[in-house]
């Protein structure tokens, strides 16, 4: 593995164990959001005996400790996925395929902060993405095939 590749690989946090490595290879190299459930199968894909329960627990402590980007879905689900940056950032997120890009917040921040003074609130958090379609999903659209 290389140093680069050091830097993008989630903090393990203070319980560093067999099956939370594991864990968080596989939230590195699937490098798009993806459920515990999809995680725990690529896990037994890889011969790794890691039970479902161990896996939602390992998300939630890496997320607890922002080491994973937490995505919640309309649906309750939550997907994850591994930080490229440790500052609070925001994604694009295509809907068809999954790819996912870190963007600054920017405009967002501001609203934020801007609406919760207005009303009277402390801001403590926000979440923001965006979702679409991505340029390789829409060409394959306009070719007609499958991406």
């Amino acid at each position: 593995m290389s140093a680069n590749q050091d830097s993008t690989i989630p903090k393990l946090g203070v319980r560093s164990t067999r099956q939370r490595a594991a864990v968080v290879e596989v939230l590195r190299d699937l490098d798009t959001f993806a459920s515990a459930k999809t995680i725990h199968r690529e896990l037994g894909e890889r011969h790794h005996k890691v039970g479902l329960t161990t896996v939602y627990r390992t998300l939630q402590s890496l997320a607890d400790i922002h080491a994973v980007d937490v995505l919640h879905m309309a649906t309750g689900e939550s997907l994850y996925r591994h930080c490229d940056t440790e500052a609070h950032h925001h994604h694009l997120v295509c809907t068809e395929c999954g790819h996912t890009i870190e963007i600054e917040g920017g405009p967002v921040e501001k609203w934020a902060l801007e609406e919760s003074r207005r009303n009277d609130f402390q801001l403590t958090g926000h979440t923001a993405e965006v979702f679409g379609v991505c340029a390789v999903c829409r060409a394959g659209r306009s070719t007609g095939t499958e991406s």
